[in-house]
Parts: C-alpha cells; sequence; structure tokens
C-alpha cells in the first residue's frame, strides 16, 4: 500500500483510487437513507408514508394525511409501537409534535450534509445520536421483527457511517469536502469539518 505525507508532516496511507471512490460512494448512500426518508415523511412517496392500506395495492398516495406537509404526526405511530424497556418513555414522546420537527431536521441535515461532504463531522454523530435513539426505541434482543436479536441495521449504518467519514477526512474522493475545507471559517472551527 502506497503512503502519503499530509500538510502536517503525518503519513498516512493513500490506498486505491477505487476504495476512496467507494468510501464516498458509501457515505453518499448513507446520506441517502437520511434524505429519502426525508422526503418520504415530508411528502409520502409511498414506501413507509402515503402507500395504500389494502391488499395488494400498489397505489401511493401523495401528499395524504400521513404526509407531514399534510399535517400528518410522522413519529406517532414509529414511537408509539415501542418496545422494551424505554418502551413507554418513547412512546409519551410520539404523540408531541416537537419530534417531528427535531427528527425531520435531523433527516435532512444528516442526509444532505453526507451527500455533499460537507460538515460531515456533525453529521455522522448526530447520525448516531439519531440511529441510537431509534435502536433503543425498537430493537431490544429478541423484539418482534428482528432477524439478529443484537445488531440491527440502526447499528451497522452508525458504526459505518463514523468509520467512513472519519477516514475520509484524510482524502475525500467524492463530493465537496476538499472545497469545503479550504473555507476559513471551517478551517478555524475544525468540528465543521
Amino acid at each position: 500500500m502506497a503512503t502519503t505525507t499530509d500538510t502536517n508532516g503525518v503519513t498516512v496511507a493513500s490506498g486505491s483510487k477505487l476504495g476512496w471512490v467507494a468510501l464516498s460512494i458509501s457515505r453518499i448512500l448513507i446520506g441517502f437513507v437520511f434524505l429519502w426518508a426525508f422526503f418520504d415523511k415530508l411528502i409520502g412517496l409511498g414506501f413507509t408514508t402515503c402507500r395504500s392500506k389494502e391488499e395488494g395495492s400498489t397505489a401511493i398516495d401523495v401528499m395524504c394525511d400521513s404526509a407531514w406537509l399534510s399535517g400528518g404526526k410522522i413519529t406517532e405511530g414509529y414511537l408509539g409501537s415501542s418496545s422494551g424497556p424505554l418502551g413507554d418513555f418513547y412512546s409519551g414522546l410520539g404523540a408531541q409534535r416537537w419530534t417531528d420537527w427535531i427528527f425531520m431536521i435531523g433527516l435532512l441535515g444528516i442526509g444532505l450534509a453526507l451527500i455533499l461532504g460537507i460538515g460531515t463531522k456533525i453529521a455522522a454523530w448526530s447520525s448516531v445520536a439519531m440511529l441510537a435513539l431509534m435502536y433503543t426505541s425498537h430493537a431490544w434482543p429478541f423484539s418482534a421483527g428482528m432477524t439478529n436479536p443484537f445488531v440491527d441495521e440502526h447499528i451497522i449504518y452508525a458504526v459505518a457511517g463514523v468509520g467512513i467519514v472519519f477516514v475520509e477526512l484524510q482524502r475525500q474522493a467524492v463530493g465537496l469536502g476538499t472545497l469545503w475545507r479550504k473555507l476559513p471559517f471551517v478551517k478555524n472551527y475544525a468540528w465543521l469539518v
């Protein structure tokens, strides 16, 4: 594996171009998971919001009553079905409208940051917090619907997202991160990277 020296005189592994591109694409795909969830909840794209309830139907009713822009309470259903030791706590949160705002702002911010490659440190840690909350609200060992009693996609996305972002800080193959890091205010506040 080839090595290179960064601007601070630290020797880092350069790896292969394909590897760096694959990391960037993985970051973008994880961001797209968040951004898609945002738009699905916002207007109802028919995957978890606004799909016809009729057996065998594939009809999608964009802007149905469940869509956030139509007044739908998007966290109520998910949090209302919480299970495990924290189930009552999460169910109570689901009935409060402010949780919709925090959830939607989080989905949009994390999705855009990861897709664009800017503010990725904040996005990575924010995604860990959001995914951990989602995991603890439903995915306790042996809960209904789990295919593994301990690990589900929330844990995998959280760990992969942080790993990708912090490795990619060395060299981002796809995205605006390289340009973003050159901005004076980003140089002064490393947490904005």
